[in-house]
């Protein structure tokens, strides 16, 4: 599944995720462009993937910023030339409660990254991506079909609205024979908990995921590269679950 030559932006490239599959991307021989706010880390990945390839781009920027958007999107294609995949990765969780009156802030400060940044990038990586006749892979969550956790509702809100936006880009790009499909893990060793101040561990999750196990992010980067590849080139509009059996209990 070789993507020599391949241009791949990926956003929250600098952890979790996003940071695995930019290592397997460069396994791959892909040119990678990685996107995060975090600049230690961004080089901490950048020294994993010159393990195993090339060095990847390094973009510094928060992707709910219109500013920083336009200037991911010119650099990448700056830098080589063409886009041939975009990630849709960067997102993250923030707890928020109804009754004690949390939500709407936690809706708030959740959406301009989880949803709109994804409709933005999207909006301004189409006109490369149909040059290429490239891809695009949404990294939503199986928050996006159940809510699992109350305290996490407009997360769950902002990963159904990916989830939707997935099938009508999928739908409005299928033309231009772009392919728009998206990713849902369940629980994922990262370190999403930890950002959003939680004190659960992700062994607790174990007992509600019917093969008893917590994923790791390779298995996600695995369907990402699936889905990016020409192997995948029927594939579109779909979302592929990559959690254990969670929603099966």
């Amino acid at each position: 599944m070789s993507f020599s030559d391949k241009v791949v932006l990926i956003t929250g490239g600098s952890s979790g995720i996003g940071a695995v599959t930019a290592i397997e991307f460069t396994k791959e021989k892909a040119n990678v462009a990685i996107v995060g706010r975090n600049e230690a880390k961004l080089n901490t990945v950048v020294e994993k993937c010159k393990q195993h390839g090339k060095a990847p781009f390094v973009i510094k920027a928060d992707v709910s910023n219109d500013e920083d958007a336009n200037r991911i999107i010119n650099e990448t294609v700056n830098k080589y030339g063409k886009l041939d995949v975009l990630v849709n990765n960067a997102g993250f969780t923030k707890f928020g409660s109804i009754l004690d009156g949390t939500v709407v802030e936690a809706y708030d400060t959740i959406m301009d990254t989880n949803v709109r940044a994804v409709i933005k990038l999207t909006t301004l990586a189409a006109p490369h991506l149909i040059k290429t006749k490239g891809n695009i892979v949404n990294v939503s969550s199986i928050a996006g079909f159940a809510v699992k956790v109350v305290r996490q509702n407009a997360y769950s809100l902002s990963k159904a609205a990916v989830n939707h936006f997935t099938k009508g880009a999928a739908l409005e790009l299928a033309t231009s024979g772009v392919r728009v499909n998206a990713v849902s893990p369940g629980p994922v060793r990262t370190d999403i908990l930890e950002n959003a101040g939680s004190d659960i561990t992700w062994d607790s999750f174990k007992n509600s995921v019917a093969l008893n196990r917590i994923s790791d992010p390779e298995e996600v980067a695995n369907v990402i590269l699936y889905l990016s590849s020409d192997k995948a080139k029927g594939v579109t509009g779909s979302n592929y679950l990559v959690d254990n059996g969670r929603l099966l209990l």
